[in-house]
């Protein structure tokens, strides 16, 4: 069998690796002339470290990032309303990661080429139209550089993971139009800076309509880290752009008003917005859960299937369990028919329902219900939001994900059998 996966973003690097893993041919395509580590800060959860440990990459992950130890939630005022532990600290046998998305990115791609041979990504290819016909399936493609039409790809399965502005998801939804934005505006950036809280803290403070997150994401040999953070505005005006672009650039004189008056105690988000060197700025937008995400020899994964708001830290976490299981099915099925099917029940109503969940704020909403039912502060928290409502937010969320802790540590990696198989014959 020969796989083409159609973008070299996270999601369509750990297929190609998972796919290698299994012994299935493949070959990836990526649109840029030349892959760059763009992107800032996001977390990589432990139900999708257990995977990219199972294809041998954790140790280079952990290297490469930061360990989270806790989350905190905090209202503007500064106090503390949840905390919880992560990763490992919180029970899980996995940690929990953040790092620059590029640098996951580039660790992925190195990984594929090191293992499948330096022709395993092919660079400048723009998928623009794919078709599926029987057992076959075709992807035309042109040079981003200059647009010139390049020979076709025909082989037995197109994986599309080319982004949230997925090509081949709009050849099969043509009238689907751009993105819905969701009324937020972020501001992203990284800063090199001192630690904050436990030196591994990702907080999150505010409400629906002013939201303010950051983390770590590189520990510098100096003690300096390199804190990502994200800085979320409802746009008053309700008439932003509905372009989503990662590289756009930002003003802080838009947004920092926004923040004058909150704490500083847990973070002074003031001077880290400061000492950004640069700046971007882009809607929070998702799409609509899809009826399907097979047409006949063509899949979709990641972005391209479901792409949702960042909340919850489960963008990249979601592609690469994609990836996973897709690989998976792929392996043990009798027919690559069969394994399509399997993998869209799998996926996709779990994907649908956590859309909607990021829809409704995930477990943010604990930040805004605070905030509804103490509107002017509050002598005890325990009389505004119990501790038992808390947990209960919190433990929703992660089922919801697939992150709960019982049954994550319980559950094998995604590793098909024959894997395991010669594994254990070299042991």
């Amino acid at each position: 069998m020969q796989v083409t996966i159609v973008g070299a973003g996270i999601g369509g690097l750990t297929a190609a690796l998972s796919l290698h893993a299994a012994g299935i041919s493949c070959r990836v395509y990526e649109a840029a002339a030349q892959l760059r580590p763009l992107g800032v800060g996001i977390n990589v959860l432990p139900h999708a470290v257990k995977e990219l440990e199972d294809l041998g990459l954790l140790s280079a992950l952990e290297a490469a990032g930061v360990l989270t130890r806790e989350v905190v939630y905090a209202t503007r005022g500064g106090d503390i309303i949840w905390r919880e532990p992560r990763g490992r600290l919180a029970g899980y046998r996995w940690p929990q990661v953040s790092i620059h998305r590029g640098t996951l990115q580039m660790l992925l791609h190195d990984a594929v080429l090191a293992r499948m041979g330096p022709d395993a990504v092919v660079p400048d290819h723009q998928a623009v139209d794919v078709s599926s016909t029987g057992e076959r399936a075709t992807v035309r493609f042109q040079r981003r550089s200059d647009g010139a039409a390049l020979p076709p790809v025909e082989s037995d399965l197109v994986i599309a993971a080319d982004g949230i502005h997925s090509a081949i998801r709009a050849r099969f939804f043509p009238n689907e139009g751009p993105p819905k934005w969701g009324g937020m505006i972020l501001w992203r950036g990284t800063t090199l800076a001192r630690p904050f809280l436990s030196g591994a803290t990702m907080a999150i403070s505010g409400n629906a309509k002013t939201k303010f997150v950051c983390y770590p994401i590189r520990q510098l040999d100096d003690g300096r880290q390199l804190i990502n953070w994200i800085a979320d505005v409802a746009d008053q005006a309700e008439g932003f752009r509905t372009v989503t672009d990662w590289n756009r650039k930002g003003s802080r004189e838009a947004f920092l008003p926004y923040y004058a008056d909150w704490s500083r105690e847990v973070l002074d988000i003031p001077a880290l917005v400061n000492a950004t060197e640069t700046i971007y700025e882009y809607p929070m937008s998702d799409r609509d859960p899809l009826p399907g995400w097979v047409f006949g020899r063509v899949v979709l994964l990641g972005d391209a299937a479901h792409a949702m708001y960042p909340i919850g830290s489960n963008g990249a976490a979601q592609a690469i369990l994609d990836a996973r299981r897709l690989a998976l099915e792929l392996a043990t099925r009798e027919g690559v028919d069969e394994a399509l099917t399997a993998y869209d029940a799998a996926r996709r109503p779990a994907m649908t329902g956590l859309l909607q969940a990021h829809r409704a704020e995930g477990a943010d909403v604990i930040l805004d219900m605070v905030e509804e039912r103490a509107p002017g502060g509050y002598d005890d928290l325990e009389t505004v939001l119990p501790m038992a409502e808390r947990e209960a937010i919190a433990l929703a969320y992660k089922r919801k994900a697939g992150f709960d802790l019982q049954a994550l540590n319980a559950s094998p990696p995604m590793t098909p059998p024959a894997v395991l198989a010669a594994r254990s014959r070299y042991r």
